[in-house]
């Protein structure tokens, strides 16, 4: 049944995934301007030490488009990647709660060297606006309020979390 609904759910998952990552990319024009370059190209994120409790995550790969935005290669099994990121996958909920925070994870790139130095770029350089893409849609005191309520969120879910890796830490 779990199984199921992890195949029913992953590729949409995956698709709005991809929309928001292209949504990032467009704002800066820097960014699909250094990805056009490498049209055709695979990226691979890789996230080491996924707890097993968890549902396993779908193939986390990306094809660079003409354009300079990415096409997620669900189906890519077997093409060797032209550049892999390995991240610490290890909790989840920490690693979430720091990108929405800003923080960009530790990373351990592999392949290409020019692509590797512009994805690099991308990961010190872009940051989604949230407070602007709120603002197309609400009032911009609204979209000021609703943002920093949701970064005192954010930062109060990486505390819990990284208090209770700490605890964990102690007891183990």
């Amino acid at each position: 049944m779990l199984n199921a609904l992890h195949n029913l759910f992953a590729p949409a998952a995956m698709a709005r995934t991809t929309l928001v990552l292209n949504h990032v990319l467009t704002a800066e024009p820097a960014a699909t301007e250094r990805l056009r370059a490498h049209a055709g190209r695979r990226i691979e994120l890789q996230p080491q030490a996924w707890p097993s409790l968890l549902p396993p995550l779908p193939r986390l790969a990306f094809a660079i488009t003409p354009a300079g935005l990415l096409d997620w290669d669900a189906d890519g099994a077997g093409t060797t990647a032209d550049l892999t990121v390995r991240f610490d996958a290890s909790n989840p909920a920490l690693l979430a709660a720091r990108a929405l925070t800003g923080e960009t994870p530790a990373v351990e790139i592999d392949g290409d060297a020019q692509l590797a130095a512009d994805v690099n770029w991308l990961l010190q350089n872009l940051r989604w606006d949230v407070e602007a893409d709120l603002e197309r849609v609400l009032p911009p005191a609204a979209a000021h309020q609703i943002f920093r309520l949701g970064g005192g969120l954010a930062r109060a879910v990486r505390a819990a979390v990284q208090a209770a890796a700490g605890l964990a830490a102690r007891r183990g």
